[in-house]
């Protein structure tokens, strides 16, 4: 719709230009007719939305001005300039009106590479050509190499490499086969999928995206609500100043009539704040564009604003610094020799459990070629471990107070205690014979964090983990990836009190999360910001959501921020300039109408151009 409107827009104006030509050429009697029509061609849609916002909101607007300026201009006579000003002015509206709908094209293009239809397997293996909407979950789709995946679903069938760029940014492609997500728009690459639908098609990741960066569009910062709000105050002076300037030079320094009304006329067009009015949305929409093009999804364009100005980050431990999945760091078996024998057993019996961390032990073991047995007469002790038959061994798995404290600590000479002081959680494996080996574990830090942690400080940003851990896991994570300060054992109201306690000092606070023990925190923070794969109540508690779980965008995101408040405020004093330095040159009766018309328009096309650079900002 916004399309063939400026082309509409457009064409009117452009012909309105040539209708004037045309009267330049001819004699004055038979050029009024001429300029007539530009009038009315190019002014229409100007004039009947100035007098819609007057008549339905009682609004004066920068229309209603211009068309006021140009029917002056014809009541004293100056049909070719008032021809003029409509035209440029027209020219200049389908200009802008363009300019602003390309930082809302870079979203709205993602509806586009969401495939309409999909190929249904029924349940006697054939298969359909659907509408997507028609999908329902658990129902199962194929889908062919090269094309884009059309819902949100799970691979059940297939091994391949997937293009997720539309949605990471990422322009390597992703390996996955049965069992891994899938996301609507994204491309297969050259394997035959099955896939099982997860939700309906108005679900998908990529409309959750399109209608979050909508919403975040109307919802305006704090600076455009401003200048709106004086918008219609500041119309009422210039028409109050433009109704003395009709007289009062007439009388003070004996201007002609024509002249007076003449100069009040140019008075009315470059006293007009459209510039002013064009400084902030443009280059908001633009940012919140380029964000979500690199997956930060903003929930309103106030919170770009708000990001910009932090002063402290706090960020959650597991799985916002670190991977949140535990792996094996080190494994001493009891003697080299049983290094297999103690992998099988433990490997066989941790398949079988459902602790957290068991299959951490059993990836460690699948990756060093070990082959597991079902175990006999498995046993799970609460909070204490598992024990099971392999092997004609009985095998006890779990804590030191499990498998034998004494022994434990003296197992390789104490190594246990040296383990757990690197803030390792540790595992014991003890068959009939006593204790046959440690598994060492550690969440692993996000290759990302650190240089993530160290950008943000040189941003002038302080970074603080706020963790449920406790203080020898927090201190010893807090030094490796670089952190300013950490607090350790938290719970969800300890998490929101040092937040409250981080503000008071410091200002902006921001809070980094995504676990429903974060959401509390999230929502008392300036800006509480959520990683992609985190819980639905951070989700939906957070400011911010991180669609790639990478942290380095925040960095680039607060520079973003600080990049459009530089050219806001760019905007603003250009404009304001512009203004008082055209109303100064009428005053000297320096610039004519159309001049005056020029320097206005191509201001307000300038500020608006200034903030479409940060569609390409990064």
């Amino acid at each position: 719709m916004n399309f063939v409107r400026q082309h509409i827009l457009i064409i009117a104006a452009l012909l309105s230009g040539l209708l004037i030509g045309i009267g330049w050429l001819l004699p004055e009697d038979r050029s009024v007719g001429f300029f007539l029509l530009a009038y009315l061609i190019g002014g229409y849609a100007p004039g009947k939305e100035g007098l819609l916002q007057l008549i339905k909101k009682r609004q004066l607007t920068v229309n209603l001005l211009m068309i006021l300026a140009a029917t002056g201009a014809v009541i004293i006579g100056y049909w070719n300039e008032g021809a003029v000003l409509i035209f440029i002015f027209a020219l200049s509206g389908a200009l802008e009106s363009y300019a602003m709908d390309k930082s809302r094209r870079e979203i709205t293009a993602l509806m586009k590479l969401q495939p309409e239809e999909a190929y249904l397997i029924e349940a006697d293996g054939s298969e359909r050509l659907v509408a997507i909407r028609t999908l329902l979950p658990d129902q199962v789709i194929s889908v062919r190499p090269g094309e884009h995946i059309p819902v949100d679903g799970e691979i059940i069938q297939g091994q391949t490499s997937i293009d997720e760029s539309l949605l990471t940014g990422e322009p390597v492609p992703v390996e996955k086969g049965p069992g891994a997500s899938v996301y609507a728009g994204t491309v297969n690459g050259a394997s035959l999928l099955r896939v099982r639908v997860l939700s309906k098609s108005e679900n998908n990741k990529v409309q959750n995206i399109i209608r979050m960066v909508q919403s975040a569009q109307e919802l305006k910062p704090a600076n455009q609500l401003f200048i709106e709000k004086i918008e219609a105050p500041y119309v009422k002076t210039v028409l109050l100043l433009v109704s003395v300037m009709m007289v009062l030079p007439h009388y003070v320094v004996g201007w002609s009539w024509t002249e007076t009304v003449y100069r009040a006329l140019v008075l009315l067009v470059v006293a007009s704040p459209c510039a002013l009015v064009a400084s902030t949305m443009p280059a908001v929409l633009s940012a919140i564009s380029n964000s979500a093009r690199h997956g930060v999804l903003f929930k309103g364009g106030m919170h770009l604003e708000t990001i910009g100005q932090l002063s402290v980050l706090a960020l959650d431990k597991t799985g916002t610094i670190t991977e949140g999945k535990p792996i094996v760091t080190d494994f001493i078996p009891r003697r080299e020799n049983e290094r297999m024998y103690v992998l099988h057993a433990a490997g066989s019996i941790e398949d079988a459990s459902t602790h957290p961390l068991a299959g951490a032990i059993t990836t460690y073991a699948l990756e060093h070629g070990c082959l597991f047995e079902s175990p006999e007469a498995l046993e799970n002790v609460a909070g204490q471990g598992v024990s099971a038959v392999v092997g004609n061994q009985t095998w006890r798995i779990g804590k030191l107070q499990f498998v034998g404290e004494a022994a434990g600590a003296l197992f390789h000479h104490g190594i246990a205690q040296k383990l757990k002081n690197e803030g390792k959680s540790l595992v014991f494996a003890a068959d009939e014979s006593g204790i046959a080996g440690i598994f060492a574990l550690k969440d692993t830090i996000r290759g990302e964090s650190v240089m993530a942690i160290a950008a943000l400080k040189a941003a002038g940003i302080r970074t603080v983990m706020i963790s449920g851990d406790n203080e020898g896991t927090a201190k010893l994570v807090a030094e490796e990836a670089g952190l300013n300060d950490y607090v350790a054992e938290c719970l969800p109201e300890d998490k929101v009190n040092y937040i409250r306690k981080l503000t008071d000092q410091y200002g902006s606070v921001g809070m980094v999360g995504d676990g429903i023990n974060d959401a509390p925190a999230l929502a008392t923070a300036s800006i509480g910001i959520t990683m992609g794969a985190g819980s639905g109540a951070a989700i939906e508690t957070g400011d911010v959501i991180l669609v790639k779980n990478d942290l380095s965008q925040i960095v680039k995101t607060i520079q973003l921020s600080r990049k459009m408040r530089r050219i806001i405020k760019q905007n603003v004093f250009f404009s304001v300039g512009v203004i008082l330095a055209l109303i100064a040159a009428n005053l000297l009766q320096i610039i004519t109408l159309p001049l005056g018309v020029i320097g206005h328009e191509g201001s307000t096309i300038l500020v608006i151009l200034n903030g479409l650079r940060l569609l390409k900002y990064r």
